[in-house]
């Protein structure tokens, strides 16, 4: 969506609004990096002072992420993922994991009533994937792709307030299987997702819910009691 010119009063919340469109309207998706001040200033018709002020306003949000050096990118595609995000960076891996695995169950049996095909072949490329770096012995590519595979079901759940609840955990994701990982190091990781994919192909709603169980259930006995 374009940026619309600004000439009202209260300069500093009309463009914290506008920019806050960019990010609910998708045009700027979590990760992308914004335009610059200069840039962000001529398209609104604005000063560099007043972008400045609303992108503080919205990095202290936790929408955006101010990386000295680098630019300004999008966080969260909320301020309630913002918060949500922050307050799982000062949470233990254990509690992380429990509320992981809240959603991964709930994305499980979602998934299994409502796949449809298109998601079936994301969660097959995504387990071709895993298995190819397992077999090269990629560990740093497995993890990518197993992430990337939780990302699928989740996805296939088709509840968009899930699908967006997970995003704002994705670094506890990411963190959980890269510790599952490292500490199988020297033997392939024993958890295997074929068995998820295929209880969720076939619409075995109990079957998916069992086998997310089963892995993160895991996960937690590992880390013995809290």
């Amino acid at each position: 969506m374009p940026l619309a010119s600004t000439r009202r009063t209260g300069l500093v919340d009309q463009v914290i609004a506008q920019l806050r469109a960019q990010v609910d309207s998708g045009e700027w998706a979590i990760g992308d990096r914004i335009p610059t001040e200069s840039e962000l200033a001529d398209q609104l018709e604005v000063g560099r002072n007043t972008v400045r002020e609303a992108v503080r306003a919205l990095a202290h949000a936790g929408l955006l992420e101010i990386r000295q050096g680098a630019g300004t990118f999008v966080r969260a595609s909320s301020e309630l993922g913002g918060a949500l995000r922050r307050r799982v960076e000062r949470s233990r891996l254990r509690e992380s994991l429990e509320v992981r695995r809240a959603l991964e169950l709930e994305s499980a049996r979602l998934a299994a009533d409502r796949r449809t095909e298109a998601d079936l072949a994301e969660m097959d490329h995504a387990l071709q994937l895993a298995e190819r770096a397992l077999a090269e012995g990629d560990m740093t590519a497995f993890v990518e792709a197993d992430v990337g595979l939780h990302h699928t079901i989740v996805q296939a759940s088709h509840n968009s307030l899930l699908i967006e609840l997970y995003g704002d955990i994705a670094q506890v994701v990411h963190e959980t299987v890269s510790q599952a990982v490292q500490e199988h190091s020297g033997e392939h990781p024993i958890v295997d997702h074929r068995s998820l994919v295929e209880a969720i192909r076939a619409g075995d709603v109990a079957a998916a819910t069992r086998e997310t169980a089963c892995y993160i259930d895991e996960g937690l006995t590992t880390m013995g009691q809290p």
